[in-house]
């Protein structure tokens, strides 16, 4: 199944994703930097620079939990943290969860699809992926 991500609202794309992932499904996503948090910007910054800042207090190598910085790993990451992870069916499910920024040239010619439950429809402030990697000063 391939999804594009465009307009989609992190939490509920992620909260569906994850399902159809435990029930055996390929899912690749596209366009993940257009992925849209909602929240003001400036709470969605604090958010995930307190999480980026724990992980290299002191030593980060000793510290973790690492979070990531590209659009299309903090999806994935996202997606992970709704999975069963600590076990073997969580992991092959997140196994084959593929995002993607932008479309690739295999993708071109193929339809994706849009998921009308992860819609944005009365959000009223909100930030794409790519901007808050860019936040962050991530070059992807």
């Amino acid at each position: 199944m391939i999804i594009d991500g465009e307009g989609h609202i992190l939490g509920r794309l992620a909260s569906i994703v994850s399902k159809k992932l435990l029930n055996g499904e390929n899912i690749v996503v596209l366009n993940s930097e257009k992925i849209v948090i909602s929240g003001s910007k400036e709470w969605v910054h604090n958010k995930y620079k307190q999480r980026i800042d724990r992980a290299s207090i002191s030593n980060p190598r000793k510290m973790g939990p690492k979070y990531p910085r590209r659009p299309d790993d903090i999806f994935r990451r996202t997606v992970r943290g709704m999975l069963p992870y600590k076990n073997t069916k969580g992991r092959e499910a997140f196994k084959s969860l593929k995002a993607y920024i932008g479309v690739p040239k295999e993708f071109e010619e193929s339809e994706a699809l849009k998921i009308s439950e992860a819609e944005i429809k009365n959000i009223k402030k909100g930030i794409k992926l790519g901007e808050v990697s860019k936040l962050f000063g991530t070059k992807y």
